[in-house]
């Protein structure tokens, strides 16, 4: 007759411990009488007897708690190394760099604690500073869960970042696509319909280069080909390297004999992406999320005001991305089965990415270095915050246009005007 599981584990208590010392015949002795009390295999046996009291991992997936031989919890051996003095600072410099995961923020922590100290907007006493110079990615992800889920957005979105593929259908090329050379870049524009695709709305056209990922952002007053052309003649002067090719989508905003004939006349790469394959210009449409919507959200803006206050929010943020905002690229990526292995790079800024590529010029570097010590990471997310509120406060007072929503398969959810904007 089997034992209850409680009685089970008184045996396995008292047992084990004459187990673990006893001799190599003694614990054949003792696991003979072991394996009749309980019932137990052979080989579940000598596992219980040696692991009681211990938490051990089985395989990938098991994590098997074992017996204990006392009823409270397991006193924590080592005092912990990572106090509420580290959390604190930590948690400071998570918000200030908009809530990136610890795989993004732990290789900047030195230079952004170092930026921040210049500028009197962090300090901490010296074990501290070395503490968090010395935090691994893991453990930062493992000290914010709790406070990450209170930042953990809701609903659907409309745009999403896609797989790492580029596939084009060439119009007119001047020079050979490089993906690896700073200044071939994607473009695309963003609405800001706010779920009702009616009259004239605010479009933002998002510029994204494919090697450094440096991003720009002009907001427009709607779709016409003269706004759209204007404004990426002007995106084009603030980027801090030559333009040699464009990618863009299918749409006449971009596939126009304007654009066409600037292409030819600039010696630019102009090509397109296949139709209905949103993946093709997959850097854009990542940005399209991770710098355009998750600033401005998904309400509706249409007037004047607003896109002032769109182009004045994003003269603050693109120093603010493409400063202190790093990003991961893929390396590789390999399928064995169904399990898909991916392998990205170490998080860089794009600005430190443009340092590092040997294509562009020592003066356009001196130029970009001159303008990074002059910048206040906490300055510019305490400015970018309150143009976003700003900005809110215009959607909040402004009425909703009448129009039944269009149905599409691809946009089934229409975000409420009212609804704050998505926390970044």
């Amino acid at each position: 007759m089997r034992l209850k599981m409680k009685a089970r584990q008184e045996v396995t208590a008292v047992t084990a411990g004459q187990y673990r010392g006893a001799s190599k015949k003694e614990k054949r002795v003792l696991l003979d009488q072991f394996v009749s009390t309980t019932g137990y295999s052979r080989w579940y046996a000598r596992f219980v007897l040696r692991h009681e009291g211990r938490r051990v991992q089985v395989d990938r997936q098991t994590v098997v708690l074992a017996v204990r031989s006392g009823s409270g919890r397991r006193v924590r051996k080592r005092a912990r190394l990572y106090d509420e003095k580290v959390f604190a600072a930590l948690l400071k410099l998570w918000r200030i760099m908009d809530y990136i995961c610890g795989k993004r923020l732990q290789p900047i922590l030195p230079e952004l604690v170092a930026v921040l100290e210049r500028h009197n907007e962090f300090s901490c006493d010296r074990e501290t500073r070395a503490k968090l110079l010395r935090i691994s990615a893991a453990t930062v992800d493992r000290l914010l869960k709790a406070e990450r889920r209170k930042h953990e957005l809701r609903g659907r979105s409309g745009t999403k970042p896609g797989t790492l593929l580029k596939k084009q259908i060439p119009i007119r090329t001047f020079a050979e696509w490089d993906d690896l050379q700073p200044g071939f870049v994607e473009i695309d524009l963003v609405g800001h319909d706010g779920g009702v695709a009616a009259g004239d709305y605010c479009q933002t056209l998002d510029l994204t280069d494919i090697a450094t990922t440096w991003t720009e952002t002009e907001a427009v007053r709607n779709k016409a080909q003269a706004w759209v052309f204007a404004a990426l003649k002007n995106l084009r002067k603030n980027l801090p390297f030559p333009l040699l090719g464009i990618d863009s989508d299918n749409g006449s905003e971009f596939i126009n004999k304007d654009l066409s004939a600037y292409c030819q006349r600039e010696k630019l790469s102009f090509t397109r992406s296949r139709p209905y394959r949103k993946n093709d210009n997959c850097f854009v449409e990542q940005k399209n999320y991770s710098v355009v919507r998750r600033a401005v959200g998904y309400q509706r803006y249409d007037t004047d005001a607003q896109l002032a206050l769109l182009n004045e929010l994003y003269a603050s943020l693109r120093l603010y991305t493409n400063f202190f905002q790093p990003t991961m690229k893929l390396q590789l990526k390999q399928r064995v089965g169904s399990k898909v292995t991916k392998r990205y790079d170490r998080a860089q800024t794009p600005y430190q990415r443009v340092l590092a590529a040997p294509q562009i010029a020592r003066a356009k570097k001196d130029l970009l270095r001159a303008k990074y010590e002059t910048l206040n990471p906490a300055a510019l997310k305490r400015k970018i915050t309150r143009l976003q509120e700003r900005l809110l406060k215009t959607t909040a007072s402004a009425k909703r246009v009448r129009v039944r929503p269009r149905q599409c398969s691809n946009d089934r959810y229409f975000e409420d005007p009212k609804r704050p904007l998505a926390k970044p």
